[in-house]
């Protein structure tokens, strides 16, 4: 590779104290829980959430529930692209770790699990509602999504990355409401039940050009499939209580923000569609504001674009060609 990129990594603890900083993508699930008036609460109830989730699965030697719980950090990635000092928040991802009261031990647990990311932003809020713009069918533009994989792979590969974590991320995802799961015989103790698709979806395309797999697993005693991006193995490359670690944090938040489908007053059953008009579901305590959250998404995609995208424009393009070049050597 001619160029290099500059990661510098952020650590911020989410507890019922977290506010987001001034770079941190307000649509970003923890950040969207703290804000308004009820900020505390929102997360106060959204942690213990996770903790009971965890202990109910993690439930051996476990007999009263409570030997586990979950010390979250926000991990925020910024990238310099000429290596003067200037840097953009390139993404945003969660980091668990497990502390074993019992045994009065931190294990490390999964780093990913959430996924933010401004670039993301731009290519599904500016590029892809720019590029259907006055279009009778809908389409996705030419390498839709390949800088953002290329820039994603780049990190996961460099020493910055290396050096602070041990496994490689796993991310999870809401399932989509217009693809059909079908139910096989697969069943994991901790992940559950395994969900195939019926078709690969649009994001499931972009997460693969990121180097990321997806398999869909519906844990013990959810309601809805989860999708678990992942390079390598998930079964066989994570601790059960590292699986558990990441279903216990993002069933919470889909349970917040997707309470049709993860929150659904009935579960699963061999054929599932998602829906996100279901009505036959309860709500959370906790206050979300949707309608916000989609407005947001494109207005942070706009400020990719002005203060990444056509700045380093030049630069970017020749970077990306260039990796190509390296990836079919092998190097």
């Amino acid at each position: 590779m001619t160029h290099s990129f500059i990661y510098t990594i952020k650590r911020i603890v989410f507890d019922e104290n977290y506010q987001p900083s001034d770079n941190t993508r307000i649509t970003t699930n923890f950040a969207n829980l703290a804000r308004g008036e009820r900020r505390q609460e929102n997360l106060r109830k959204a942690l213990t959430m996770v903790n009971r989730r965890f202990n109910a699965l993690a439930h051996w030697d476990n007999p009263t529930a409570d030997r586990y719980s979950l010390e979250l950090e926000i991990i925020s990635v910024d990238i310099d692209v000429e290596g003067s000092g200037q840097s953009f928040p390139s993404i945003e991802i969660l980091k668990t770790n497990i502390l074993d009261h019992q045994n009065n031990k931190r294990i490390e647990g999964i780093v990913g699990n959430n996924f933010s990311s401004y670039v993301r932003d731009y290519d599904f809020s500016v590029l892809l509602l720019d590029h259907n713009k006055g279009q009778t069918s809908f389409s996705v533009p030419d390498n839709f999504g390949d800088l953002h994989g290329k820039l994603f792979k780049d990190f996961i590969n460099s020493g910055t990355y290396r050096q602070n974590f041990n496994k490689k991320p796993v991310i999870c995802l809401s399932v989509s409401d217009n693809k059909i799961y079908q139910r096989t015989d697969n069943h994991h103790p901790v992940l559950g039940l395994e969900y195939t698709a019926n078709e690969s979806s649009l994001t499931e395309r972009y997460f693969n050009k990121m180097g990321l797999q997806v398999r869909y697993f519906m844990p013990p005693n959810s309601v809805a499939p989860l999708a678990f991006y992942f390079f390598g193995d998930l079964l066989s490359d994570y601790s059960n209580l590292e699986l558990i670690s990441t279903i216990s944090t993002m069933e919470t938040f889909q349970k917040i923000y997707r309470p049709e489908i993860y929150n659904a007053n009935s579960s699963a059953g061999t054929k599932y569609q998602p829906n996100l008009k279901n009505r036959d579901h309860s709500l959370t305590q906790i206050v979300y504001d949707r309608e916000e959250r989609s407005k947001l998404a494109i207005k942070q995609g706009k400020f990719a674009d002005t203060h990444f995208i056509k700045p380093y424009q030049k630069i970017l393009q020749r970077w990306s060609s260039d990796y190509d070049i390296a990836y079919k050597q092998g190097n």
